[in-house]
């Protein structure tokens, strides 16, 4: 079994690796995979000045593809998780239909429950790590390890942001 201390070792050994941001990002992937677990996990950036986020990264492209901008929809959610920087936690279908427009799609994935952490630099959040899986999964004790992955996101998610 991968330690956190493991996992985060090597979130940081990626970040000297060539093929950025895409290296960092499949190191978070392996790495919150193997102590938090998900089935499905991607990297939402917020791109500030176009008021537009993207999905950077998927570890599932078939059902969510990355590349194109969408606007940001200021929801109850948008405003928890990157308006103040609140990681959220959703339980069960119930939660995850009332905050996703794509529930079913989640769903037939196998996942009833999500983790969504903000990426946070300079007082606001640039993006977030979403995790989702079956129900019950996800727990307030796996909110602080995320967060420290989160912080080793940063330097990717503003390469991102920087090349437009």
């Amino acid at each position: 079994m991968t330690t956190a201390t493991d996992a985060l070792a090597s979130v940081v050994a990626a970040t000297a690796a060539p093929g950025q941001p895409q290296a960092l990002f499949a190191a978070l992937d392996q790495a919150m995979g193997a102590t938090i677990g998900h089935k499905l996990f991607t990297i939402l950036v917020i791109h500030p000045g176009a008021k537009e986020s993207q999905r950077y990264y998927s570890n599932m492209p078939d059902a969510y593809p990355i590349g194109g901008r969408k606007p940001i929809n200021p929801t109850h959610w948008f405003n928890t998780v990157l308006g103040e920087g609140v990681p959220y936690i959703g339980y069960n279908y119930a939660d995850i239909s009332d905050v996703f427009y794509d529930h079913e799609l989640i769903r037939s994935l196998g996942c009833e429950s999500v983790l969504n952490v903000p990426v946070r630099w300079n007082g606001s959040s640039i993006g977030t790590i979403n995790l989702l899986h079956e129900r019950g999964w996800y727990g307030r004790g796996h909110v602080a390890l995320a967060q420290h992955f989160a912080a080793l996101a940063v330097p990717g998610v503003l390469k991102v942001i920087a090349e437009g």
